[in-house]
């Protein structure tokens, strides 16, 4: 992620699913303010899904609770990836949803990647505007912050985030040239329909 360019330093942050043997709900999570050269499997930190501590000795990520909102609404996701990336960022602090421009996008993150309400890092609030924009997605943008990508797995959730850079670098290339060609909707809702129907085998 971070030879990537998604994320630098400590920036962004990482989990997966854990099983749980209970309804609490469990999640690893990478720590807060850890610099990602200097992590190693010890510094990742276990919470329940009300953001408690279960195993490790650092603090967990700040945005803990978006990463379990995440978890609690959406039982096809089973890995969270929130990336502070150029381009993507740049949608982000601009507003702009980014519109199904490439087939990719409809056949693997759902169809355009929208813009979640803005609202203060680290809360509640965050959570549930992030959870609002990524419905019937795997990709957000959060608003004046970065992005979010979820999959099955850490593999697909960073494929999906690197996809969403490379369509946010698209677009705001094409926007400065003048011209966003859009797909036509036909071509989204069948391309669309493949995702839903993959989305619904997950869950």
């Amino acid at each position: 992620m971070c030879d990537l360019g998604l994320v630098s330093g400590s920036s962004g942050n990482i989990s997966v699913r854990l099983p749980s043997h209970d309804t609490r709900g469990l999640l690893a999570v990478t720590p807060s303010g850890k610099r990602y050269s200097e992590l190693d499997e010890s510094g990742v930190v276990v919470t329940d899904f009300n953001v408690e501590p279960v195993e490790g000795d650092l603090a967990p990520s700040s945005e803990s609770l978006m990463h379990a909102a995440v978890y609690r609404s959406r039982p096809d996701v089973g890995a969270v990836i929130h990336t502070h990336s150029a381009f993507t960022s740049v949608a982000a602090v601009s507003g702009l949803d980014v519109p199904p421009i490439i087939d990719e996008m409809a056949v693997t993150l759902g169809g355009s990647i929208r813009v979640s309400k803005y609202a203060y890092p680290g809360t509640q609030a965050l959570a549930d505007s992030v959870c609002a924009a990524l419905e019937g997605r795997k990709a957000a943008i959060i608003k004046n912050h970065g992005a979010v990508g979820v999959g099955r797995n850490l593999a697909e959730a960073l494929d999906v985030c690197m996809l969403v850079e490379r369509v946010s670098k698209i677009f705001i290339y094409a926007k400065l040239l003048g011209n966003v060609d859009e797909l036509p909707k036909e071509v989204v809702d069948a391309e669309s329909e493949v995702f839903r129907t993959r989305l619904d085998s997950e869950a």
